[in-house]
Parts: structure tokens; C-alpha cells; sequence
């Protein structure tokens, strides 16, 4: 089963991912890497996931369709939505 995370570089999306791929699934994680956080913590989680052949990274905002529509070239069997814009004043 393929699962389609995104927000796969934050502190949620991370562990789910891990433990997805923990159970044998495949993931295609998504995020757009914005700097609200420290880019370098998103960058250590993903290399992290990124040693599991199971796990695929697409660097892409999902408000983009375009970047999303040329990131999903396969079959997804599950999505969990995790991405979001970060920090409530900074969302307005």
C-alpha cells in the first residue's frame, strides 16, 4: 500500500511516515520546506525517512497544483493531510 503524507517534513508527518514504513508501507511524503521552522530539523527528518527504499520526497507546495499533479504519477492507496500553513498570525 502506497500512503501520500504530507507535511511529511514536520514533527507529525515525520513519525507517521516512520511508522508506516516501520509496518512495510510505502510513502510518498510531500512538503514544501517553508522556513517558519528551521529548515536544517525538516532536512534531519527527511534524511532520516530518505534511508528507506520505501520512501519517495517530493518538495512541493500542495496550493501548487501543477507541482502537485506532476508529483503523483502513481497509485496512491491512502492520504493523511498533514500539511498546513504554520503559525496562526502568520497564516492571516
Amino acid at each position: 500500500m502506497t500512503v501520500l503524507v504530507t507535511g511529511a517534513a514536520g514533527f507529525i508527518g515525520y513519525h507517521l511516515s516512520s511508522a508506516l514504513l516501520s509496518r512495510g508501507e510505502s510513502v510518498l511524503g510531500i512538503d514544501n520546506l517553508c522556513d517558519y521552522y528551521d529548515p536544517a530539523l525538516k532536512q534531519a527528518r527527511l534524511d532520516q525517512l530518505m534511508r528507506h527504499d520505501a520512501f519517495q520526497f517530493v518538495h512541493a507546495d500542495i496550493a501548487d497544483m501543477e507541482a502537485l499533479s506532476s508529483a503523483v504519477t502513481y497509485e496512491i492507496d491512502s492520504i493523511v493531510h498533514l500539511a498546513a500553513q504554520a503559525g496562526v498570525r502568520y497564516s492571516l
